[in-house]
């Protein structure tokens, strides 16, 4: 598809500068652009290719002061950064939107339903009950089981498996390989050594536009709900246990571990391969720095590291003494020395 540089401008609500019948048929970065493709400026350590990409239109920050001339069209906006975002997701959903109607083979049993304008790929598998929404993706190779109920404009990227009587929300982004509602860890410890299994009788709630990254497991409850609450944003390889509760606007990145029964507030930012222990409660704001170990929990707004985590404040000051140690050594060893010269004088 062809756009003209008027045309993006009206959907971003920005100013062109330069030819605004200029056209563009794809994406590019800035420093690697050519002629018909479209590229943005946001970060400031990029300016130098302004003057010297190819890209026919360019989006930019309203505030930016020109160096040179350049040849390219420019859109300018408030913050071009949001405003590319903004543009790639309305392309993204015009090329879902061509995406419409059953593919063969497909499973769907006669109790399930389905809404307007959806996409079913091939090969997927949906339950009895099964019911989803309106102008929802579901790609090939998907398995829904009995009792799924899916709002209208989620995507279920291929290799999904929802686990049955699991509820998932409008506007949710569920990426590939994900598993949604598998056994929680429950084992009961036996007299003889041995685990006995407890069952796992709940369910997983996933909540309004949450995007939920590939490889990621959320395990169903062992009763009630593991609950994803709206607006969360959760990374590849992300494993969360039975019982957990993620607040409102809340984002996890790759590889933490959240353990059973710990509810975490909104708004909270957890870093790359955290590990937070069970039944903890993380309140709002809470900061947790990537491979922190948490095993207390946390007061709002606070910000912790390392493992076992601590005040992030608090641990960035004892890395910085521990790095004078070697200094602080060599003083204490010269006063320890001047100690025991002026011991010396005074006895004699």
């Amino acid at each position: 598809m062809t756009f003209s540089a008027l045309q993006i401008a009206a959907l971003i609500n920005g100013k062109t500068e330069g030819d605004a019948n200029a056209s563009v048929n794809s994406f590019g970065k800035i420093e690697e652009a050519q002629s018909g493709q479209l590229a943005f400026l946001a970060n400031p350590k990029y300016e130098e290719y302004l003057y010297s990409t190819k890209a026919s239109v360019i989006i930019i920050n309203e505030n930016l002061e020109l160096k040179q001339s350049i040849s390219a069209t420019l859109i300018r906006v408030p913050d071009a950064y949001s405003a590319f975002a903004k543009l790639l997701n309305t392309y993204q959903q015009m090329m879902q939107q061509q995406l419409n109607g059953v593919q063969q083979p497909t499973y769907i049993s006669s109790s399930a339903s389905y809404g307007q304008h959806v996409f079913i790929g091939a090969f997927a598998y949906l339950g009895d009950n099964v019911k989803i929404g309106n102008n929802t993706k579901i790609y090939p190779n998907v398995y829904l089981g009995d009792n799924v109920k899916i709002g209208d404009y989620s995507i279920i990227h291929p290799g999904v498996k929802i686990y049955h009587d699991c509820l998932i929300g409008s506007n949710v982004i569920i990426h590939a390989g994900t598993v949604i509602g598998s056994d929680g860890f429950g084992f009961a410890p036996q007299s003889d050594g041995s685990f006995k299994k407890v069952p796992q009788i709940g369910n997983v709630i996933i909540e309004d536009n949450v995007e939920i990254g590939a490889n990621t497991t959320i395990d169903r409850a062992t009763m009630g709900s593991t609950i994803i609450k709206s607006g969360a944003k959760l990374d590849n390889l992300v494993q969360i246990a039975h019982n957990v509760e993620v607040g409102n606007s809340t984002v996890i990145a790759a590889l933490a571990g959240i353990s059973g029964s710990t509810k975490i507030g909104k708004g909270v930012m957890i870093g790359g391969q955290a590990g937070l222990a069970g039944h903890l409660q993380v309140e709002d704001g809470s900061k947790i720095n990537a491979q922190a170990g948490l095993s207390k929990s946390l007061k709002a707004g606070s910000s912790v590291t390392g493992s076992p985590a601590y005040d992030y404040n608090k641990a960035i000051r004892s890395q910085a003494v521990a790095r004078n140690l070697p200094e602080m050594e060599k003083r204490l060893k010269e006063l320890e020395a001047l100690v025991k010269q002026l011991m010396s004088e005074r006895v004699t």
